[in-house]
């Protein structure tokens, strides 16, 4: 049994106890085929609020992803069950927490999302479900607490496409519409989404029991969330140390990973940063075309703060600020936790930089790290900057030998370079193992911008088929087939250059 310590007694509390076991028993009445279990508040109540979820009229279920729910093993009588899940229920909490947005220290909390429970499934795996877009909560702010159709859509098909390109991410269950209409720009149709996490615990949580709780609510978060994501860490000499470095690895390996596709999430904020190292909140993200490092498509990152070749300082920046949240329980005396704080980072550029290149390598097909493969990987990006390049389509014609006549592949310069691979291949292993390797690591199919954006445009006027045509495609993204070569065409250069994405708050 899991087990954790309230931090108003010593006693061992099993997770779902007190509040919880209340909210749990609130639930089996309401719906009978999700047993959730409310860990999350043993915590102490200032990291939570009880929210009483909006209540809609006319609510119509548009996607229900059953793939997702057959392999959490959910087993719902009917569709009506899933839009009861979509509607909430009295036993739900928003979370508060703060963070850094664009370098700015705020406030914050679920102001449109409230969790629901945390599901746990046959082989008892934790995860949180949460409903976004389901009204008004102690954290709004001011907003509405409502979300888009389009946006929750968005939400529903980046996320699926993500976990198929192999990256850890949250999920979405099902997306209804609310009947209600949302103001933005203009009057659009709501909707909410149900998605599911490890946890929706995040760097702006730590953020938020530094600055406005005690030591004491700092340390029953983290024992809370060391033993619910990192429980390897507890027989450590230091846990909260050996904890501040696992989450430091998982940041790393999560955003080279997104490198690795071309992938930019736009709103890196440490609100945005889960401790479980999943990737979530797909607002204004966008996958990079055309190869540059300082791509940003990002309405409102105006100076380019998240921009694509800037995601691994800006990962370095977001795990100080945590490391600087769990100073008073890393140690004792503040100048010996703020040592042990700088043995995190002193390797991070370095191990970072590894990865990256690991990564970068096993594109190309190699195995074996050296400084001649790194600099073969710098040439590339090099020459993809300069030729304008597709990220993606340039990797899948090197794994495929697919060069066309008119492709700026075909420069002299880059012939240069593609001998110069060929000989590093040769000496390092076989063009079949390469082939392989790169088959494995370089996706065929992203979701292109356009492509997702004329989706979304003909779903919210009612016309489903592009955006199911997406999910096909998307389920099996490193899987080339030439009748699909449609949907791996970038966007015309016109827009490419107008192109921007929204919060969609």
């Amino acid at each position: 049994m899991e087990i954790h310590k309230n931090a108003s007694s010593d006693k061992a509390l099993p997770l779902g106890e007190g509040l919880g076991w209340v909210l749990k028993k609130n639930n089996e009445a309401f719906m009978n085929f999700l047993n959730l279990d409310y860990s999350y508040c043993t915590l102490p109540s200032k990291f939570y609020q009880l929210v009483k979820p909006t209540a809609f009229i006319k609510p119509e279920l548009v996607f229900v992803n059953d793939g997702l729910l057959s392999e959490l093993h959910i087993s719902p009588k009917n569709h009506q069950e899933i839009l009861a899940l979509l509607l909430g229920n009295d036993s739900s909490f928003a979370q508060a927490y703060a963070g850094h947005q664009f370098g700015g220290f705020t406030k914050l909390g679920d102001g449109r999302a409230i969790v629901l429970g945390e599901y746990l499934t046959p082989l008892n795996q934790r995860f949180d479900i949460q409903l976004k877009g389901s009204g008004r909560t102690l954290y709004s702010r001011g907003g509405d607490g409502k979300a888009t159709l389009r946006a929750m859509l968005r939400e529903y098909l980046i996320s699926e496409a993500m976990f198929h390109l192999k990256i850890p991410t949250s999920r979405s269950l099902a997306v209804a519409k609310t009947g209600d209409l949302v103001l933005r720009e203009t009057d659009q149709e709501g909707a909410v989404v149900a998605r599911i996490m490890k946890s929706h615990i995040r760097v702006g949580t730590f953020e938020y029991a530094r600055q406005f709780g005690s030591t004491e609510d700092l340390q029953a978060l983290t024992n809370y969330t060391i033993q619910r994501l990192y429980p390897e860490v507890l027989n450590e000499e230091n846990p909260t140390l050996a904890f501040l470095k696992k989450v430091i690895s998982a940041q790393i390996d999560l955003v080279v990973n997104w490198m690795r596709v071309g992938f930019i999430h736009g709103v890196m904020n440490t609100d945005n940063v889960a401790i479980s190292g999943e990737t979530f909140d797909y607002g204004p993200c966008a996958f990079m075309n055309a190869y540059h490092s300082e791509t940003v498509f990002s309405s409102i990152d105006k100076n380019g703060r998240y921009a694509f070749g800037n995601q691994p300082n800006i990962i370095k920046w977001n795990m100080a600020r945590f490391a600087e949240s769990l100073l008073p329980i890393l140690h004792s005396n503040l100048e010996n936790a703020l040592k042990l704080a700088q043995t995190c980072f002193n390797e991070f550029d370095q191990i970072l930089a590894e990865k990256f290149y690991k990564m970068m390598l096993l594109k190309l097909g190699i195995e074996m790290q050296s400084q001649e493969g790194n600099i073969l990987v710098n040439e590339l990006l090099h020459l993809m900057e300069n030729l304008k390049l597709d990220y993606t389509n340039t990797f899948l014609t090197l794994s495929n030998d697919m060069y066309e006549i008119n492709s700026p592949m075909n420069e002299p310069e880059f012939q240069t370079w593609l001998e110069k691979w060929k000989k590093a291949i040769e000496s390092s292993t076989s063009f079949e193992k390469a082939r392989k390797l790169m088959t494995e690591n370089n996706p065929a199919f992203i979701p292109r911008n356009h492509l997702v954006e004329e989706a979304l445009e003909s779903a919210v006027n009612g016309n489903f088929d592009l955006i199911n045509q997406l999910l096909i495609v998307h389920r099996k993204p490193y899987n080339y087939q030439e009748d699909l070569k449609y949907f791996t065409t970038p966007p015309s250069e016109v827009f490419e250059t107008r192109y921007a994405t929204f919060c969609g708050t």
